[in-house]
């Protein structure tokens, strides 16, 4: 209560807050003025930008990463809020400086690649699908109001404020109403639950991806529907391939990195997609890629010891952890891997994947 006194001109109110703290009680017993942080940065941050969010159940840390390490790879100063600490190996102290934190305000004084808008400069967001607030129970992502948007996967998570995939799919939808026709929405081919979301109702271009393996037809879901962005496996484990457009070969570029998995594939394929939609060519967008560090907690590699490899990663829904396992298996060719898994989230304490959670193991 003490941090409330003087009254302060706002409190942002994170969703760790509930009613009975102290602190909240005192807060609207006195008539404080307050507003939630999903709010805040839309009026103080964000109202003025492009916004480029990031959502889905896996992979939004990486991709919004990686998405903001391409445009500034690119030379624009973008903004960026990341729930995630990057990997920094580079030369450029530019770029060390930049993401030396997760989050950067960028310049606001840069105006977006479309002329008659009154937008001035661009900003990536990891859109989260969890609450705001106890006293809005809306998705963060909501408040964002993004012009291109990253749809990455859908599954059900957070099941302690969801009751099930459909009222997931119905917070997506409120986020897809508010993108403007001339904005873009990127996601992979055949994601049933994305699809069924989008039935709803959708007023905005889409662009969708798909990750082939070498010389097959198919990308690795089976699904032949047609995609506008591809990304060609050079390497199984997904160190090495391509990236083109409209399977125009002409346009396409390679990436040669230290990530693995056909997951991570796919989130440089839409983060590529989402930088080309804003101005960076495809060649610069591989190019940083192949530069590309990666993230505090993704396969990071924090030991070894008697020739043993420690790695931490943060998956933690069964999709998560088994796309994670099979990048490493196909990588790490030699010796055994032994996965220790933590149910850590809310969903797993709940029991809700437990019957799915050996099975993600079982490679």
């Amino acid at each position: 209560v003490s941090h409330l006194q003087p009254a302060p001109d706002l409190v942002v109110v994170g969703n760790a807050m509930k009613r009975g703290m102290a602190v909240i009680e005192y807060m609207l017993n006195e008539g404080l003025r307050y507003t939630s942080g999903p709010q805040f940065l839309l009026e103080e941050v964000l109202q003025s930008r492009h916004v480029i969010a990031v959502a889905g159940t896996h992979g939004k840390t990486t991709t919004t990463t990686m998405l903001a390490w391409i445009l500034h790879y690119a030379g624009i100063d973008t903004g960026f809020l990341i729930g995630g600490v990057p990997l920094v190996d580079t030369a450029d102290e530019r770029l060390q400086q930049v993401f030396a934190h997760s989050s950067y305000l960028g310049a606001d004084t840069r105006a977006v690649a479309d002329t008659q808008s009154t937008l001035q400069g661009y900003f990536v967001i990891e859109a989260d699908e969890y609450d705001s607030a106890f006293f809005d129970k809306r998705s963060k992502f909501v408040h964002y109001r993004p012009r291109t948007a990253i749809l990455n996967n859908l599954e059900f998570d957070h099941a302690d404020i969801f009751a099930d995939l459909n009222a997931i799919q119905t917070q997506f939808h409120h986020m897809i109403r508010m993108i403007p026709s001339t904005g873009k929405i990127i996601m992979p081919t055949a994601t049933q639950s994305l699809e069924e979301t989008l039935a709803k109702g959708v007023w905005t271009p889409i662009w969708r991806t798909s990750v082939h393996q070498q010389n097959r037809s198919q990308n690795h879901t089976q699904d032949h529907t047609p995609s506008d962005w591809q990304a060609q496996l050079i390497a199984e484990d997904g160190s090495q391939f391509t990236i083109s457009h409209h399977a125009d070969t002409t346009t396409s570029a390679a990436v040669d990195w230290s990530m693995s998995g056909i997951h991570n594939v796919n989130n440089a394929l839409v983060a590529t997609a989402a930088a080309f939609d804003v101005g960076v060519d495809i060649s610069t967008a591989c190019a940083a890629l192949s530069a590309f560090a990666g993230i505090k907690r993704r396969m990071e590699l924090i030991g070894k010891v008697n020739n043993i490899l420690v790695f931490d990663d943060f998956a933690h829904h069964p999709t998560a952890i088994h796309l994670t396992l099979d990048g490493a298996k196909k990588k790490l060719t030699k010796g055994r891997i032994w996965a220790i898994i933590e149910p850590r989230s809310n969903t797993m304490k709940m029991g809700v994947h437990q019957d799915r959670l050996a099975e993600s193991a079982a490679l």
